[in-house]
């Protein structure tokens, strides 16, 4: 049994201010993008954690100079570009962006490139991202489609056309298309196969690409050309992480008050953007000024019926708000999610049935009838959405004890100290 964190009772109504650090999905895209440029680049308030740990390190493995910026308190990273070389060896962690995001990066380094992680990470697909590899020249050693793999890189990667069924994870489209200006032939890939997820992420890259002086025509559906071509990245501003405030501005709608998150951008690629509309119809009252973004509840959640396709890392947060409602609740669109850090739909379903809620899983959801809740231990599985939504539930109800609650760090290092500074308890 790992070490059990009792999940703070809100004691009052909240009234808070809460930071929360840069996006995870912003930072390891510029990480990436800064790494294949002609020149420096500046990548300000990055998201340091876990993650873009992983990402920095898999990236100065293969020759990248990454450093914090002179005359700064280590937030920003001045990354400088340098011809690409193996032999290296990369830990992916349990990091999506690193497995899938870095292989076409290898391809293009001069040497072999080993890809392990956590013993988890070897279950996450991986197989489509290295068929597509494959076909655009790439030579790989791979254990049947998922981790350990070694990519053979040979310093160039033909690259040119491919499809590629990319249903189960948007981030195999993302790979090829932060790296697809540096292939000899440049890219054109299309998907074919189910729905994809998270498309939210794919415009993320898509406009990351763009900034970085790269011409991507994605005016086709499902269909992305990028010719060949310098990638000049500069200055690379992070938004706040709206997906990592999810559980801070929910505590609201459970606890009652409000919760303020600064810096909410205007507008905004991150999923965390649809955060607004959700907690609306959860019954908060949100709005929007110069301050931040502002949730406010009165400690009633009204049951939903959502699909939750292209928000999906959302769903554990709101999930655990939903059991708590004052009715039943059906999230949809979110098969993909059985591939995450852990199958979280299966995860969720016995960790809420298991505190009292009535569970089931549906074929691409979670079905939630509400239920009187009693204390037990919420398991995590080493997933950090997991844990949020444990802490969440533990504002309401009594005896509720978060199983490892240090996975959080995999993007927000301090959740535990922003969490009792929320509620206005001593660290």
């Amino acid at each position: 049994m790992q070490q059990l964190w009792p999940a703070p009772r809100a004691q009052r109504a909240l009234s808070a201010t809460v930071e929360v650090p840069g996006s995870k999905s912003m930072t390891n895209r510029a990480l990436l993008l800064a790494a294949l440029g002609e020149r420096p680049a500046r990548i300000v308030r990055p998201l340091r954690a876990r993650d873009t740990d992983l990402m920095a390190r898999a990236l100065y493995a293969l020759g990248v100079g990454i450093a914090d910026a002179a005359g700064d308190v280590a937030t920003d990273w001045v990354v400088t570009p340098a011809p690409l070389h193996g032999p290296a060896a990369v830990d992916v962690g349990l990091a999506g962006t690193v497995m899938r995001f870095v292989p076409p990066v290898a391809a293009l380094a001069d040497g072999p490139v080993r890809f392990d992680g956590d013993p988890h990470a070897r279950k996450r697909p991986l197989g489509p991202l290295l068929g597509a590899l494959r076909t655009l020249g790439a030579q790989i050693e791979d254990a049947g489609g998922s981790l350990p793999i070694t990519i053979h890189g040979r310093g160039a990667l033909r690259g040119g056309a491919v499809t590629i069924d990319a249903s189960s994870s948007s981030q195999f489209v993302s790979a090829l298309l932060l790296a697809g200006a540096r292939f000899d032939k440049g890219l054109e890939l299309r998907h074919a196969g189910g729905p994809l997820p998270s498309l939210p992420h794919i415009a993320m890259s898509v406009a990351m690409v763009r900034a970085a002086g790269v011409q991507v025509d994605d005016s086709v559906p499902e269909v992305w050309r990028i010719d060949p071509g310098p990638v000049r990245l500069g200055t690379v501003e992070v938004e706040p992480d709206l997906s990592n405030a999810a559980p801070f501005l929910a505590a609201a709608l459970l606890a009652g008050g409000r919760v303020t998150i600064p810096g909410w951008p205007a507008e905004t690629t991150q999923p965390g953007g649809a955060l607004p509309k959700l907690l609306t119809a959860l019954g908060g009252s949100v709005q929007r000024d110069d301050a931040g973004l502002t949730v406010s509840g009165t400690g009633s959640v009204r049951g939903i019926d959502v699909d939750l396709h292209d928000v999906g890392e959302l769903t554990p947060v709101l999930a655990a708000a939903c059991a708590v409602a004052d009715g039943p609740s059906t999230l949809s669109g979110i098969a993909h999610l059985r591939g995450h850090e852990t199958d979280r739909l299966a995860a969720l379903a016995r960790e809420l049935s298991g505190l009292g809620a009535e569970v089931t899983e549906t074929e691409d959801g979670l079905r939630i009838k509400p239920k009187p809740l009693h204390s037990g231990v919420f398991g995590t599985y080493d997933d950090h959405r997991m844990a949020q939504a444990g802490a969440l539930l533990g504002l309401v109800v009594d005896g509720i004890e978060v199983e490892n609650i240090a996975t959080t760090i995999k993007t927000l290092p301090d959740f535990v100290g922003m969490w009792t500074d929320m509620l206005g308890v001593r660290r």
